[in-house]
């Protein structure tokens, strides 16, 4: 699947895209609220500014993408792979970071701590 098709198939108003293949996607300033990618490859991917309370991105990989500035309220991370993810200057009010994975190189919002969100070093 390419962004072009995710759009236009969120557009019609479907949201569940379990275990897509998005890796190094451009989706800076993308309006997907809501959106299911469980599961999902957007390692490296840039959703820069994007809109995206509500989503669902257990499981998902995003090692090294960047998701600066995005609106995540409410967003599950149960599980995710957040190695090397640039999470800084979003908004992440409600999300769940149960069980997700981080390192070194991962840069959280001024003041999170992934210890009080559960989250696992590796």
């Amino acid at each position: 699947m390419d962004i072009e098709e995710l759009t236009q198939r969120y557009s019609a108003g479907e949201r569940h895209f379990p275990a897509a293949k998005l890796s190094k996607a451009k989706l800076m300033n993308a309006y997907l609220p809501g959106i299911n990618l469980w599961g999902a490859d957007l390692s490296e991917a840039n959703l820069d500014k994007a809109r995206l309370w509500g989503a669902n991105f257990g499981s998902s990989n995003l090692a090294n993408a960047n998701l600066t500035k995005a609106n995540l309220c409410g967003v599950n991370f149960t599980e995710a792979n957040l190695r090397g993810t640039k999470l800084q200057h979003t908004k992440i009010y409600g999300a769940n970071f149960h069980g997700a994975y981080y390192d070194d190189s991962t840069k959280f919002p001024k003041g999170f701590d992934p210890i009080v969100h559960n989250m696992h070093k590796l």
